[in-house]
């Protein structure tokens, strides 16, 4: 079976922790361990979020008085991909003895006159009291929103369009490599409409929407999207909060679920669920092995036919 999985950029530098390098390299063990138990059995392609990393490495381009201007949001996005990339496949190097793993830096297409750029949304970096947060807003040009635990830099998030290295991943699955691609959603290019030159665009691509894309094209079986919560909670932190097991794309849209956190994922789910007839599931990443045979998570599933 061919598994596409979503690993959220908290899984490598969790909420509220330094954003030191051997932070991220000790969080790396509980991803190696999730994802090697279905590597031995699957063929896999991991995709992972780049929000704190991103937030991290802007930051520190504003900051640098050695540079005339920050860095963009693509490159910046490359920078987190490599070094993302790499931190998974020397685990996983180690943890899967003699399976070929390649890390690919991936462009995502979007289009110029999408309206995300406009209505920025999509949180990167870190969380900052309120008077922090207008304080870096005024100072460096930034847009900021309310996140669960305080207020964080949003951005940009258009819907990607196609993945331009789909091809080359598709050949890399076919000598049986398992692939790490799509980091941070891809780097956010446009393609000029005469010649197709790629040009960075100031945006981050939504991680979840990017994997059920690329799920798609590679004709994948299923779509495994993971996070810090054991499944999709109805009402969630309310006293009506329940689990929510099993769910068809209508039923998830239905849920009405936040913008900020579990919406772009219940709609990679239910979108990838409804064209291809495959399967996706959400839940947490300790739990990955049992999620992808039944035992744990919501199972996002197709509408059964009227009898």
């Amino acid at each position: 079976m061919r598994v596409v999985i979503a690993l959220g950029g908290n899984a490598l530098l969790h909420r509220g922790e330094r954003p030191d390098a051997n932070v991220q390299q000790a969080n790396i063990d509980r991803v190696t361990t999730a994802i090697a138990a279905l590597a031995q059995e699957h063929e896999v392609v991991l995709t992972h979020g780049n929000g704190p990393q991103i937030g991290l490495l802007a930051v520190e381009s504003a900051s640098d008085p050695g540079l005339s201007a920050p860095y963009p949001l693509d490159l910046l996005g490359a920078q987190t991909q490599g070094m993302i990339g790499s931190l998974l496949v020397r685990a996983l190097h180690d943890t899967l003895p003699g399976r070929r793993i390649a890390a690919l830096v991936t462009h995502t297409i979007v289009r110029a006159d999408d309206p995300a750029f406009r209505h920025p949304t999509k949180y990167v970096g870190q969380v900052y009291p309120l008077d922090v947060a207008r304080s870096l807003a005024r100072a460096r040009g930034w847009h900021i929103a309310q996140d669960t635990t305080g207020w964080r830099r949003v951005v940009a998030a258009p819907v990607p369009e196609w993945i331009v290295e789909t091809d080359t991943i598709h050949d890399l699955l076919g000598i049986g490599t398992l692939v790490i691609c799509a980091g941070g959603g891809g780097v956010p290019v446009t393609a000029d409409k005469d010649t197709g030159a790629l040009n960075g665009v100031e945006a981050v691509v939504d991680k979840d929407h990017t994997a059920a894309l690329l799920a798609e094209d590679l004709k994948a079986d299923f779509l495994l999207i993971l996070t810090d919560v054991p499944n999709i909670y109805a009402d969630y932190r309310t006293p009506k909060q329940r689990p929510v097991l099993d769910a068809t794309p209508a039923e998830l849209r239905r849920g009405g679920f936040p913008a900020g956190s579990m919406g772009p994922k219940a709609e990679a789910a239910a979108r990838f669920v409804e064209r291809t007839g495959g399967l996706a599931a959400i839940g947490a990443l300790d739990a990955a092995y049992e999620i992808v045979h039944g035992r744990s998570g919501t199972l996002v599933r197709p509408e059964m036919p009227a009898a």
